[in-house]
């Protein structure tokens, strides 16, 4: 008996069955060669971020115009403008503390849906004022805090192998510059009984010997150590007193914040030389005007390992909003940012 062809093997139901292939092949093709007419949502995610800063924190507005994000910073997908019109297009809107006024005059009359609000400060909780006013407003905030949604530290090390270490020459044992002196400080109090075992060569508007900007560094540099003493003690709060100038300028900070272990989530623990670390000033005096040349090297062996990066520009702490976006908590607010912010 002849054998039975079997259904796919006619040449009807062949020629069918290729023309459905095909066709499934050309529809996925379409998708894959013009992916812009794929989802609404996959379209919308390729969409810039667009960060609107209510107001400038620093009195100096710079140019933000263009892509200033991926040019200078190489994130993508990031604008930043300071255009209130846009805010209806605004998916984050920027509120510096610096700039916010007790009340709610001058804050949009309403958020709109999806929209998310930050608050941000550089300035510890002594000196930061009228927090109370401002619960259930923001949805994230932006800090030198590490546990804020966005962390901006005032500086950080970063690594940088390098085989010398090259300290600058010394000529005086201590230094400090201070702008804002007041006796009910705890720095004024320990400037006051340290200066009486040695010797402290004192720069700043406090003392009316203010420093030019490219004078600061080649100055500070010539001292063995320096006072990085922070106007107030918190968590955290260690500001360019000690990145700037002292790591970055070739000295020792001698620290006054807040404690050593603090210190140690950011920086080499022989790095630095804390208050704490001496049973009195004087003990701390004695120690500082007695080290030898070799005891005195070990405290620079971070650098060949790392190097001082500054963030001295505020497009840069901006821009990183939209590198933190994708991980941050969306639909929270800030019941009581005063607690928050003093915990």
């Amino acid at each position: 008996l002849p054998l039975r062809r079997p259904p796919w093997g006619r040449p009807g139901v062949k020629a069918l069955v290729t023309a459905g292939v095909f066709i499934t092949i050309l529809w996925n093709l379409r998708f894959f060669l013009n992916p812009s007419k794929g989802s609404g949502k996959d379209s919308k995610h390729r969409e810039p971020l667009v960060i609107l800063v209510w107001e400038w924190p620093s009195k100096q507005v710079p140019n933000v115009s263009g892509d200033v994000c991926l040019e200078l910073y190489s994130i993508t997908g990031c604008q930043l403008t300071t255009e209130r019109q846009l805010l209806h297009k605004a998916n984050v809107v920027v509120f510096p503390h610096s700039r916010l006024q007790p009340g709610r005059d001058k804050l949009p009359k309403e958020r709109l849906p999806g929209q998310n609000w930050i608050w941000v400060s550089l300035e510890s909780p002594s000196n930061t004022r009228a927090l109370a006013a401002w619960n259930q407003t923001f949805n994230w905030v932006m800090t030198y805090r590490k546990d804020s949604d966005i962390f901006i530290p005032y500086g950080k090390l970063v690594p940088n192998r390098s085989a010398t270490v090259n300290i600058p020459a010394k000529t005086n044992l201590v230094s400090w510059v201070i702008s804002n002196y007041h006796r009910t400080q705890k720095r004024a109090e320990v400037y006051k009984n340290l200066s009486k075992y040695l010797h402290v060569n004192i720069y700043g508007k406090a003392i009316n010997k203010p420093l030019c900007k490219d004078c600061l560094l080649p100055v500070i540099s010539k001292s063995k150590f320096y006072l990085a003493f922070e106007n107030s003690i918190h968590r955290d709060y260690i500001t360019e007193k000690l990145w700037r100038n002292s790591l970055l300028a070739g000295t020792v900070p001698v620290v006054l914040g807040p404690p050593r272990a603090n210190y140690e989530q950011f920086v080499p623990a022989d790095s630095f030389i804390h208050v704490n670390d001496f049973g009195s000033l004087e003990e701390l005096a004695t120690f500082l005007k007695t080290m030898n040349s070799s005891r005195y090297r070990q405290f620079f062996a971070w650098r060949r390992r790392f190097s001082v990066k500054l963030y001295t520009d505020w497009r840069e702490r901006i821009c990183a909003i939209c590198t933190a976006y994708p991980r941050l908590p969306h639909g929270h607010l800030y019941p009581d940012l005063q607690s928050w912010f003093n915990s």
